[in-house]
């Protein structure tokens, strides 16, 4: 489970831009952000390594935002509250997995101010 970077005393790595792609270019197998275009292994590897940081920030994030998102289902306080049970088979995680996630976005949420009881 990712750990915020602000709470591990990291600072936020701010990843390199995901260009989207024209969708005949990712018809192509051998496609992937236009590294098959490039040449030097220099450039090749400072681009890959970009690419590499910015998908590992988006996955933290991504997954900051599934607890948050968990954590406001699982609220004892919603009329229509679910179990952790019915989160994970939602999000197709074990419902251990969905405690651990409810519990993490309920940390998100006081940290953040967006927790209406703190």
């Amino acid at each position: 489970m990712a750990e915020p970077a602000e709470r591990s005393g990291q600072r936020r790595v701010r990843p390199a831009a995901l260009i989207f792609e024209p969708a005949e270019a990712t018809a192509d197998p051998e496609h992937f952000f236009d590294l098959e275009s490039i040449e030097d292994p220099r450039e090749l590897l400072a681009r890959a390594t970009e690419l590499t940081l910015a998908f590992r920030a988006a996955t933290d994030r991504a997954i900051e935002f599934q607890a948050i998102a968990a954590a406001q289902l699982a609220d004892p306080r919603r009329f229509d509250r679910l179990t952790a049970a019915a989160v994970a088979e939602r999000a197709e995680w074990t419902e251990d997995y969905a405690r651990k996630m409810i519990e993490f976005g309920e940390g998100l949420l006081r940290t953040s101010g967006r927790d209406p009881e703190e």
